[in-house]
């Protein structure tokens, strides 16, 4: 494990706070947390608690930052089918059932999909009626994009789509990196062929629009989409916290249509 002093002082750096800021908002002095950061001085558990807080460090670097201070982890991580999160998985069906007849998602922050409605299924069944083959992998948001066997060939914008992705996974970097999967995974579909290599340098701090609708078209049908990302609230698990819930909506008439058309009993996707 890297030591506690380092982490905090980067975590500092992340949310650009001086020694003198984060010793107000924590309640210590400005020279004990020097100590700690240079390894002078060692912090309590509470001490570490209380920082993170300040720092608003996600729950799974808490863990972090106390197992590299000497102290047991504090927040659990849970499987999402545990029994303790009934009630949550029942507030993600809701949501998802609430979404019909237009596509919803829930990720972690790997971007790997861990569940979606019916019709997120049936639209996305749909776009790759007839290919040859899937992704490589779990399912997985950026693989699915990035693929040539994705929805790569049905989006119209993809280029814009991709160029906004690799900025979003960028600007959700935990700390200001992207752990070790994540950027895996961004590595790989940055590799594959046929994505242009300036992708790779994409600044994730430059303006954008403020929203970037998802274009597709296949056999004959439209579909323009923009989405809205939701996280739970007062997380107190690690899997919680870390969950992403991804909604489509149209942005015309045609796009709610088709949708419509999809979903109506005895028509295949492909009719």
């Amino acid at each position: 494990m890297p030591e506690v002093g380092p982490l905090l002082k980067h975590w500092r750096a992340t949310r650009r706070l001086s020694q003198l800021a984060l010793a107000a908002e924590a309640a210590v002095s400005v020279r004990h947390l020097s100590f700690v950061e240079t390894g002078r001085a060692n912090p309590s558990r509470a001490m570490v608690l209380k920082l993170a807080e300040v720092l608003d460090v996600p729950l799974r670097e808490r863990n972090t930052l106390l197992l590299s201070a000497g102290f047991s982890p504090e927040y659990a991580e849970s499987a999402l089918d545990a029994p303790a999160l009934a009630a949550v998985r029942e507030a993600l069906e809701t949501i998802l059932a609430q979404q019909e007849p237009f596509p919803a998602l829930v990720m972690d922050r790997s971007w790997d999909i861990r569940h979606t409605n019916t019709a997120a299924r049936r639209f996305f069944a749909f776009l790759q009626r007839g290919q040859p083959g899937n992704p490589p992998g779990p399912a997985n948001v950026l693989r699915r994009m990035f693929h040539p066997d994705g929805v790569r060939p049905h989006v119209t914008n993809w280029l814009e789509v991709a160029e906004a992705l690799v900025r979003r996974a960028r600007r959700e970097a935990i700390g200001g990196v992207l752990d070790e999967r994540a950027q895996g995974i961004l590595d790989e579909v940055l590799a594959y062929p046929g994505v242009p290599s300036h992708l790779r340098v994409v600044d994730a701090t430059t303006p954008v629009l403020p929203i970037v609708p998802i274009r597709y078209e296949h056999a004959g049908r439209r579909f323009d989409y923009f989405s809205t990302v939701t996280t739970l609230g007062t997380p107190q698990d690690v899997t919680l916290q870390e969950l992403r819930i991804e909604c489509f909506f149209p942005t015309n008439d045609e796009t709610r249509e088709h949708a419509r058309e999809l979903a109506a009993p005895g028509r295949s996707n492909g009719d």
